[in-house]
């Protein structure tokens, strides 16, 4: 069996410093807080060099705390792209604020730039970039729609752990970046966990008091916030596996270099794209492939597991439903939905295994 991802290899091969990281926040009790999340605050903020690291619970607070901090809710519209997780969009239903969904980059998964712009209303405040996969979005210009329109900027990075633009980190572009380290991550904990990170020291405070709250020192409540913390164990996980994730990101790239040249001359099968100057970091290897789910299938029999991210786009989902947006407006997403498939992508996936996902693909198609 070829798991779709396979996080015991992962610790396997680094079982001693995640033990000894696990075992020092045990021998010092410094389960909620304390100098192991600091530490790794510390860590990622200088990973990507930036000021400030807000932990907290998960990826989706992240996004609801930063959309809180920068003042956004009841009668804001925030866009966001059709084609992502829905924490994005959910994010901005649960501080009040209208989801408006953009359509994406046929090639790319991303947001359009373009169709941000055909959505922006004197109600729009922010837009929310994702990275999706691994590949950074066009962010170039999308900070210079929302410079010309004064709007903020929150990108989503809970799939692009390092990711780069032209050498500059994704997560450093816009006023506020947040990222997801659910276990299956580029860089995940044993559990939830989640931040936020910025270069400016008003939002930093104003986030900080969200997840903690309402305070900075204990008891002195400034406001009404809310619990999203990061504990000492997943701290200590994180700074112990963050000195590995530009070894880990070079190997996923490399295992897509292998996938690439194994099914280039399949016909019916379209490999992920990359952008020159952009750095994929493959999160999730998404290929397009005709009779995807009799594909989906044959893999399945030939013991490899895949996944479909995502089935449906945003604004088709029940949950959406009182927005009135038709998938006519969406017709790049709505397009590709059905043939998007998920191969197994992690650093530990061998050559040989890849060679065999490939050969069974090609031995489907040659039916």
């Amino acid at each position: 069996m070829i798991k779709f991802v396979d996080l015991k290899r992962q610790y396997d091969s680094n079982k001693k410093e995640i033990d000894d990281a696990i075992s020092s926040v045990i021998e010092g009790t410094a389960f909620i807080g304390g100098k192991y999340v600091e530490s790794f605050a510390d860590e990622f903020a200088k990973y990507l060099g930036v000021k400030h690291c807000i932990t907290c619970a998960n990826g989706t607070d992240a996004i609801e705390i930063a959309l809180k901090a920068l003042g956004i809710g009841k009668g804001d519209e925030v866009i966001v792209p059709t084609h992502t997780w829905i924490s994005t969009s959910e994010a901005v239903s649960l501080v009040g604020a209208k989801p408006v969904f953009a359509d994406t980059l046929s090639y790319y998964y991303t947001i359009n730039p373009h169709e941000i712009e055909k959505h922006i209303t004197p109600a729009t405040k922010a837009i929310i970039p994702v990275h999706l996969y691994g590949l950074p979005a066009d962010m170039d210009s999308i900070m210079l729609i929302a410079k010309k329109h004064k709007l903020f900027v929150l990108e989503d990075c809970a799939q692009a752990h390092g990711a780069k633009i032209d050498g500059k980190l994704a997560g450093t572009f816009g006023d506020f970046a947040t990222f997801s380290f659910y276990p299956s991550k580029n860089l995940g904990a044993f559990g939830d966990a989640g931040c936020i990170v910025t270069n400016n020291d008003d939002l930093t405070e104003k986030a900080t008091l969200i997840a903690n709250h309402g305070q900075l020192i204990k008891h002195e409540h400034k406001i009404e916030g809310r619990n999203s913390r990061l504990d000492g164990i997943q701290g200590a996980i994180l700074t112990a596996k963050l000195r590995h994730l530009n070894k880990w990101n070079k190997q996923r790239i490399s295992n897509a270099k292998i996938y690439n040249e194994h099914l280039k001359d399949i016909q019916q099968v379209r490999t992920p794209s990359s952008i020159e100057g952009f750095t994929h970091v493959y999160y999730v290897y998404c290929i397009k492939a005709l009779d995807r789910n009799k594909l989906r299938e044959h893999l399945s029999a030939k013991g490899i597991e895949t996944a479909i991210h995502y089935p449906k786009m945003l604004p088709m989902l029940d949950a959406y439903k009182h927005i009135e947006q038709s998938h006519d407006e969406f017709k790049m997403s709505y397009e590709y939905q059905p043939y998007i498939l998920s191969l197994p992508m992690y650093p530990e996936l061998t050559d040989e295994e890849i060679k065999y996902i490939c050969d069974s693909i090609k031995e489907f198609y040659s039916k």
